[in-house]
């Protein structure tokens, strides 16, 4: 299984594989062309009332990964889907996060990993 993390704001390539937007928001700047998303997945983001606790701020980041891991233990479905996706192809969670270490997309691809496990 192969799922990797991206910024919305770098070239897509042919490696990316199947490209899922993971924001609830659109990114501010991104035409839906250049985005060549496969799928825009809203309902695994974190909620807007943690999103907007969380206000990228690193020093709340483990905080944020404990919520945000309960929040997605709610979401099997979705989780599931993803989950079939990255069994048949690369997956890439896509992300416009700045900070590529403390973000959402990050506590995901943790969170599926450990779930496929």
């Amino acid at each position: 299984m192969a799922i990797q993390l991206k910024r919305i704001y770098d070239d897509p390539s042919e490696d990316d594989g199947y490209r899922v937007l993971v924001d609830r928001l659109w990114p501010r700047g991104v035409s839906k062309e250049a985005a060549r998303l496969n799928e825009w997945c809203k309902d695994i983001a974190p909620s807007t009332e943690l999103r907007k606790w969380f206000d990228h701020d690193p020093e709340k980041f483990e905080e944020f990964a404990k919520r945000y891991k309960t929040e997605l233990t709610g979401r099997e479905e979705v989780v599931e889907s993803l989950l079939d996706i990255a069994q048949q192809q690369r997956l890439t969670l896509l992300f416009a996060a700045k900070d590529e270490v403390h973000n959402h997309a990050v506590v995901l691809k943790e969170f599926l990993d450990t779930y496929a496990s």
